[in-house]
């Protein structure tokens, strides 16, 4: 039971704790839901068939938040308000026999549901849309409930509401029914044979398209993919609708699961906290994730399309079919389901690009998070607000740790475990350790040493000290494992690590691998598993000192410490087959050099090495991968770099990244960088196949390159590009070199021609915004400050605040962190604003203090001044005021 106070709110120390789980008390057999539906006011009325799970009923306590009950009936019986409790989140009924049927009816009001939580309005009054979004708390907004994912069931749904206003009634699982009532309005019905948590439920209501098309899965069931959209954006659905059958296709031919409904609806949104929800039969995306073309659409966003299309389609038994039991497994659902579209993409494009784009995700985002106050593990032992654990750790870290175990068992035996797993718990609520359970048998191995990495917080530290003895030719290899103490786990114990490598000759050649005591060399590639804090492996036959490369295709999410020599790393990026091993080298070389730069060294043998092997590859016409070579030329993310100096000023942190920047820039040379964009240019032909995407990707990365040695040059070139672009990945690329170079005549004419040309479009205005929100520089304050009153700017879409408020104060570092507090002044009046609409935005946005601490100690102390003033702000969310202590504690 919840603690709370006099008055029925949550205390603000709140935990719900893994150790306090208990079963349900009560199971609901079946539910029947009817909404007679109106954008103001809609009445729910609930048939909760239930069941007690014990012999001696005990009271039901069901959930609920802002519902104004109108009826409350047992057994078909009216209860007077002596019959039950109500509280602030909960209703009570004691005396209960061990079955008996529950109806209630409760109004809501969707129109004036700001926080997005529940059944809401999208749009304006007069055009938008009713929907919902349930998860992880939201079902409780709707109507009393246990709202918990443990308590599974089968819904029967009924839609009632004004044809004319609302003539499309969907809902989770098969229509069985429609019609027109009475007074005229009309009326849908839908079941769902599969049994599910409430947080899947979904409905959606009113003027929309649809884009239709007839699928038949590999076991032969007929389907209908069924996309919606308002009028305006229907249009763009049809990429999003090829990418759902090659998920469907991937995911029958993967891991053998197949589509398991009549229909499978997805549904557009503009207004959306996250990027997508994977109801049971009807899915719900931020239009973000499901609107694309080529004039509106980057590649990136395509590819991001694609992945989050997978993704929630990937959930239907990864999540729907096999649920978590609690929150505390949400890695169950997510990590895996990451790993699955991660998978899935990397099939459909460049294995080696997708895995340098997915580890620098889980850099830039998730191993900050480790590092700081709101660090916590993948199934973290308590929480407060379950919202705020929707985090890069949860996500990425844990596609990360089923990675590993992939790796452990190997492809069949990994596939023999998923197939176990799903066919064991379908239908049910599961835990990390069924899933473990599953691939060890699978693979006759003990998985349970893995569970560790479940329950600790932090980004181990992996040392690597190497010494070769020519008398013996002998390579001996020494790891060692460290994590540093996180908030409340300051005792770490060693983890299961697998390292992944090959050693190198001079000449670039791998070398076969023979450890001491085998007889036969097992290959030039293999992976070695550290379990306790250190240990030495020793290869036998190794005639000369090697070069190692270690954690290939990063094989466990640590961070690498080995002191190789800029010669070493410069053979490995210049000769490694690995592609992210090679990329990884040239981020290690761009390490070193930064802490020589940011130190005050003019030159650096780093820096040296570096530019110096670049330049060999740039100037190789036929390198194979242009996407992987233009990765390569890219030093690491400034939240990277900031890890390496604490505490750390921002602008020097900035300034030193801008010089490595430019020195590459001088190295590669203004004339070679004209040439090669030259070539770029004139091989564009609009195409979106996997070679043109990643040719445009190489031409944005040498324009802008051209830009810090021939400014004038570059900028005549992305003019041009910009004027004649005929998509949005060509059009964005020269904007963003427009406004880090152009003057302010280029800056304004390139802006407004962009919003002439792209107003009328939500999605692009939001990327509008945010190429002037990412600007550094002096007058960066006074272009958010006027980006926040422009006439298109509202608190009240998700999207338009992260594109402005999110890209300041994650990608700008310089003007959030200025020196005089005055990027935290600001940040800290918009959350207090923000709050009082939608607390979930408003806790995710403030996770931009995360790593205050780490800051030089003028910055250190505003940026805690404003955390506390935020702290005492009256009348703070659950979810905002969760984060602010977290941050501060």
């Amino acid at each position: 039971m919840l603690q709370r106070d006099a008055d029925g709110a949550p205390t603000p120390d709140l935990k719900i704790r893994l150790s306090d789980y208990q079963p349900p008390a009560w199971r609901i057999a079946s539910v029947e839901l009817v909404f007679d539906l109106d954008i103001a006011s809609t009445e729910v009325y609930a048939r909760l068939e239930l069941e007690s799970a014990s012999a001696t009923p005990t009271p039901l306590r069901l959930d609920g938040e802002g519902l104004e009950l109108i009826e409350l009936r047992l057994d078909g019986k009216r209860l007077s308000p002596l019959g039950y409790r109500v509280e602030a989140h909960a209703l009570e009924l004691s005396d209960l026999p061990a079955s008996c049927v529950l109806e209630s009816r409760v109004r809501i009001h969707p129109q004036d549901n700001t926080a997005l939580e529940g059944l809401y309005l999208s749009g304006s009054a007069e055009r938008g849309f009713l929907l919902t979004q349930c998860e992880a708390q939201g079902f409780r907004h709707i109507t009393w409930f246990l709202d918990r994912p443990d308590v599974l069931t089968r819904y029967s749904v009924e839609l009632r509401a004004e044809a004319a206003r609302f003539p499309v009634l969907l809902a989770g699982g098969n229509a069985v029914g429609s019609g027109t009532l009475a007074d005229g309005r009309h009326w849908a019905r839908f079941d769902d044979p599969h049994p599910k948590p409430s947080y899947l439920f979904a409905l959606v209501a009113g003027r929309l398209e649809c884009l239709s098309q007839p699928y038949t899965t590999a076991d032969g069931r007929a389907v209908t993919l069924n996309l919606w959209a308002e009028a305006d954006a229907i249009g763009q659905c049809h990429y999003a609708l090829g990418a759902l059958q090659r998920a469907m296709r991937w995911d029958e031919r993967s891991y053998g699961r197949n589509y398991d409904l009549d229909m499978f609806h997805v549904v557009a949104t503009h207004d959306f906290n996250m990027g997508a929800m994977e109801n049971k039969g009807l899915n719900i995306f931020n239009a973000k994730y499901l609107l694309a073309d080529a004039d509106t659409t980057t590649d990136e966003g395509f590819r991001a399309v694609e992945g989050v299309i997978g993704h929630e389609y990937f959930h239907n038994w990864s999540g729907n079919r096999v649920t978590c039991r609690d929150w505390f497994q949400l890695s169950l659902k997510e990590g895996f389901t990451v790993f699955r579209d991660q998978s899935f993409s990397a099939d459909m494009h460049s294995q080696a690009l997708k895995r340098i784009e997915d580890v620098a995700t889980l850099r830039r985002m998730q191993f900050p998070e480790d590092a700081g106050p709101l660090a916590h593990p993948v199934r973290p032992a308590e929480y407060a607000e379950i919202n705020n654990f929707y985090t890069a750790t949860v996500y990425e870290k844990g596609a990360e740790l089923i990675r590993m175990l992939a790796a452990r068992v190997g492809p069949e035996a990994f596939r023999r475990g998923t197939d176990a797993y799903f066919a064991r718990h379908d239908g049910s609520a599961a835990t990390v350790e069924d899933l473990l359970a599953a691939l060890g048998e699978a693979a006759a191995v003990d998985l349970t040493p893995y569970l560790a990495w479940y329950a600790q917080a932090g980004t181990p530290r992996l040392s690597a000290r190497c010494h070769h003895e020519p008398a013996t030719r002998r390579y001996v290899l020494r790891l060692a494992q460290h994590t540093a103490p996180t908030s409340g786990q300051a005792d770490k114990h060693p983890l299961p690590i697998p390292v992944k490598l090959a050693l190198f000759a001079r000449d670039g050649r791998m070398l076969p691998l023979r450890l001491a005591g085998e007889a036969d060399a097992a290959g030039s590639e293999r992976v070695l598993e550290l379990t306790d804090a250190a240990a030495e492996f020793v290869f036998e036959d190794i005639d000369e000192a090697p070069i190692p490369s270690l954690l290939r295709g990063f094989s466990a999410p640590v961070i690498l410490e080995c002191a190789l020599p800029p010669d070493d790393l410069a053979l490995l990026l210049l000769h490694d087959a690995d592609g992210f091993n090679r990329w990884e080298a040239g981020q290690h070389l761009a390490s070193d050099a930064f802490r020589a730069a940011h130190a005050g060294a003019a030159q650096h043998a780093a820096l040296a090495a570096w530019t110096g092997a670049l330049g060999a590859l740039f100037a190789q016409a036929d390198f194979p991968d242009a996407a992987l070579l233009a990765e390569l030329l890219a030093p690491p993310a400034i939240s990277e770099l900031e890890a390496l100096v604490e505490p750390h000023d921002p602008d020097a942190v900035d300034a030193a990244r801008r010089r490595l920047e430019q020195a590459l820039a001088q190295a590669l040379g203004a004339s070679a960088l004209a040439a090669r964009y030259t070539a770029l240019h004139a091989a564009e032909q609009g195409a979106h196949d996997a070679p043109a995407q990643a040719r445009r990707h190489l031409k944005r990365r040498v324009l802008e390159l051209w830009a810090l040695v021939d400014a004038p040059a570059a900028l005549a070139a992305a003019e041009a590009q910009f004027a004649q672009a005929a998509g949005m990945s060509e059009r964005l690329a020269a904007l963003r070199v427009l406004l880090r170079h152009g003057d302010a005549g280029m800056r304004h004419a390139a802006l407004a021609a962009f919003r002439a040309r792209h107003g009328q479009q939500p999605l692009v205005m939001d990327t509008w915004f945010a190429v002037q929100a990412e600007v550094p520089g002096a007058a960066a304050l006074d272009t958010l400050r006027a980006l926040l009153g422009d006439t298109a700017f509202t608190l009240r879409n998700p999207n338009r605040v992260r594109a402005v408020l999110g890209t300041f104060a994650r990608q700008n570092r310089t003007a959030f962190h200025r020196a005089d507090g005055a990027g935290y002044a600001l940040l800290v009046a918009q959350l207090q604003a923000l709050d009082k609409l939608n607390p979930q935005t408003a806790a995710a946005l403030a996770q931009a203090f995360n790593g205050w601490a780490r800051l030089e100690p003028k910055r250190r102390a505003l940026a805690e001044s404003h955390l506390r003033a935020l702290a005492a702000t009256l009348g703070l969310s659950r979810n905002l005021a969760d984060i602010v202590q977290r941050s501060l504690a």
